[in-house]
């Protein structure tokens, strides 16, 4: 068959029409799921490294889902490792019930500050979490730990005395198991879920991130905070995942793209960790509740507790507990 020049030239413009077409169905979105609101650190977390890959033009998208609209904060691991889901910010220790190792990453006592949780995530400790994580097929992208203190209903939670008779939210099996040793009852929830359990009287106290307790506006429910001072018992270990099926099948330009901007990620996220803390006790001050700092006897008494419970179960649950315990603890 001829083709006159108009023909011709539709031809040309049908196939530039459909090169396009090719191409835009090229772009690859990849779907990150979180827990928090979009005013989270840790959703600008994830943003950054969305951007910077956005930026990078190598034909790749990272769709970013918060407050659980596709995942349940608790169920985001399995789908990461299975390549159902291929980005979460979460907090490592929510595995524990798959993986008992990474009950360390929220363990009370173990974290002294945030310099000292950075000096943990380069350390031998931190690999030998990373390669359980990575032989169930998640890589983990970006470090980071935040701090936190407890909130009660009706009454200052500082030392274990406070919280004796409580119904209490703890975040992480080990603080379950500290805080019923000191003689609270547990209720397990997300963060997520703790205004409501509040509100409608099942919680009388709470402990989880300072971004949490602001991101999720607990201040209006509490009479009063423990915020992070020169003492902090709350520390929990709360990475960008991967899944390495996901990481895998991408080029290698676009495997670049997510390594770099996971390396401003991270940057980011140890300075606004700090940030955090003063921001939530200046939030909750302001809006009347009163605030009541941990001491260093309170913390030596919480310290205890944890060494008789959370420590020796967790070196019963574990077989390699005792080395692995010894290892966090020998980071300086």
């Amino acid at each position: 068959m001829r083709f006159s020049k108009i023909g011709t030239g539709l031809l040309a413009a049908a196939t530039a029409a459909g090169l396009a077409l090719s191409a835009a169905q090229a772009q690859d979105t990849l779907r990150l799921s979180h827990q928090w609101s979009t005013s989270d650190v840790r959703h600008k977390v994830a943003e950054i490294v969305a951007n910077h890959v956005k930026e990078a033009d190598v034909g790749l998208e990272i769709q970013i889902f918060p407050t659980q609209s596709l995942f349940k904060a608790r169920e985001q691991w399995q789908p990461t490792s299975r390549g159902q889901l291929d980005m979460t910010v979460f907090p490592l220790a929510y595995a524990g019930g798959i993986h008992p190792e990474f009950n360390l990453t929220l363990m009370p006592g173990l974290v002294k500050s945030h310099d000292h949780a950075a000096r943990l995530n380069d350390s031998a400790f931190m690999d030998e979490l990373k390669k359980i994580a990575e032989d169930d097929g998640v890589m983990i992208l970006v470090d980071g730990y935040l701090a936190g203190g407890f909130a009660g209903k009706d009454k200052c939670i500082t030392g274990p005395d406070d919280v004796q008779g409580l119904q209490t939210r703890a975040a992480g099996k080990s603080f379950e198991q500290m805080l019923a040793e000191a003689g609270a009852s547990i209720a397990s929830m997300a963060s997520s879920e703790i205004y409501n359990a509040m509100q409608t009287g099942v919680l009388d106290a709470a402990n989880t991130s300072s971004s949490s307790f602001v991101s999720y506006r607990i201040y209006e429910q509490v009479a009063c905070f423990t915020p992070v001072g020169d003492y902090a018992l709350w520390f929990m270990y709360q990475p960008l995942l991967m899944s390495k099926r996901t990481f895998d099948r991408l080029n290698e330009a676009q495997q670049q793209a997510i390594l770099e901007g996971a390396e401003k990620a991270e940057a980011f996220y140890l300075e606004e960790a700090k940030k955090e803390d003063a921001e939530a006790a200046r939030v909750f001050k302001d809006n009347g509740v009163e605030l009541s700092y941990m001491t260093e006897e309170q913390f030596n008494a919480w310290r205890d507790i944890a060494a008789k419970s959370s420590y020796e179960e967790f070196k019963k649950e574990v077989p390699d507990g005792q080395k692995l315990l010894d290892m966090a603890l020998s980071v300086e």
